[in-house]
């Protein structure tokens, strides 16, 4: 095989390796989803095997003396310098390069998704744990108390007591 077409075997070979499959199917929550994964996962396969065995592989070289015998060596040896005339030229990657630092570009817009993506979530987590506190203390709690966490809302109350406004 040539270097070119081996290297993107190996490439393909590595990255199916380094794919967290079980990983990504937790994240999977609808059925279709699930599906729609799945066909991902055989697809990916079926094309990284066809990689790795039939494009792996070096073709047999040509038994030139075996057709000699049979069919005679002048019409042998016309194809076989045709054979031998043959270059196939070698894979010359012009698409990695360009689309190489959009890429990374994304990566990094990536990472910073994620961070933001962290805090808010940390930041709800926090919210609900207060709804659910709220919640359970919300029969017995006084409006003082509530004022003590809220004091917005005790501003609020108070500004429109003040302005002599009652909801009318």
């Amino acid at each position: 095989m040539s270097g070119a077409g081996k290297k993107v075997v190996d490439v393909a070979f590595k990255a199916g390796k380094c794919i967290d499959w079980d990983g990504m199917a937790k994240l999977m929550v609808s059925e279709e989803a699930r599906k729609e994964f799945a066909t991902l996962r055989r697809a990916f396969d079926e094309v990284n095997t066809a990689l790795q065995t039939k494009f792996s592989q070096e073709p047999e070289p040509i038994d030139w003396e075996y057709y000699r015998k049979g069919i005679g060596s002048r019409l042998v040896d016309m194809y076989k310098e045709a054979y031998e005339s043959i270059e196939i030229p070698k894979y010359v990657d012009n698409v990695t390069p360009q689309y190489k630092p959009k890429f990374e570009a994304l990566l990094v817009e990536l990472k910073v998704a994620e961070e933001n993506s962290l805090k808010e979530s940390e930041r709800l987590e926090k919210e609900i744990a207060e709804v659910q506190e709220l919640k359970k203390k919300i029969s017995t709690m006084t409006a003082e108390e509530y004022f003590e966490k809220h004091p917005e809302v005790k501003k609020k109350f108070d500004d429109e007591i003040r302005n002599d406004y009652w909801g009318y």
